[in-house]
């Protein structure tokens, strides 16, 4: 059976330790016990934990042998910012896939009382993608970035950097990395899609416009699709 995966919050030579809210769940709501084997993610590797102390704000385990673990993508999303909750399944659901960063973006058709309101968002999205990383197996959440102007996120480095446009008619996401590449940006637009102006400071710092069909999709379905393509052309 396949042992469910924590992220440490602290570690000192061998010895893991999950805290507040965290060790709580583990130990209140799953029940931890004594002797009990996790896997313990701890930054740069995946340990094989065993459970050495429970308490309600406090569980530590013994770490021992080390577990294999696949290389991640090196995916950033540049997420232009767009209703919370359906943002917050997007997050989630991109972590579970693999991104390693999470760009919160300010866009010219971002609704104006949102970027205020995600700056107080960001340790909420930690959270969501902390708990998607576990769930998922990855031995590190992805980095969610404070929001950005466009202008600013724009500079992002990555070998391929792709926008993603519904205008865009030939040029397809699949196309773009037939040959994959070892990091990759994708841009997301905001409800209502990138005005004329965002598109042509996306072509002038070199960007490549990219179609993810005829269909026109929702933010967050653009977002988790673009990113499972690019995962599966990239493994």
């Amino acid at each position: 059976m396949t042992r469910r995966r924590w992220i440490a919050d602290e570690v000192s030579g061998n010895i893991a330790a999950l805290i507040g809210p965290h060790a709580e769940h583990l130990s209140r709501v799953l029940r931890a016990r004594l002797g009990q084997e996790f896997d313990i993610a701890t930054g740069d590797q995946v340990r094989r934990g065993r459970v050495t102390r429970v308490e309600p704000q406090r569980v530590e385990l013994e770490l021992g042998d080390l577990v294999q673990t696949a290389t991640p993508a090196l995916i950033t999303l540049l997420l232009s910012i767009f209703k919370f909750d359906r943002m917050e399944w997007a997050i989630e659901k991109c972590t579970e896939l693999g991104v390693a960063l999470i760009v919160p973006v300010i866009a010219q058709r971002t609704e104006a009382h949102l970027p205020v309101a995600a700056s107080k968002r960001v340790e909420r999205w930690g959270r969501i993608a902390r708990q998607a990383a576990e769930q998922s197996r990855r031995s590190s959440p992805p980095e969610i970035s404070q929001p950005l102007k466009l202008k600013d996120a724009v500079s992002l480095a990555a070998e391929i950097r792709i926008l993603l446009s519904e205008s865009e008619q030939e040029t397809t996401l699949k196309n773009v990395i037939a040959s994959p590449p070892g990091s990759i940006a994708l841009a997301v637009g905001p409800e209502g899609g990138w005005t004329e102006s965002e598109l042509e400071l996306f072509q002038r710092t070199g960007w490549i416009s990219a179609s993810l069909g005829s269909t026109i999709l929702r933010a967050e379905t653009a977002a988790i699709a673009a990113t499972a393509i690019v995962v599966s052309e990239l493994q």
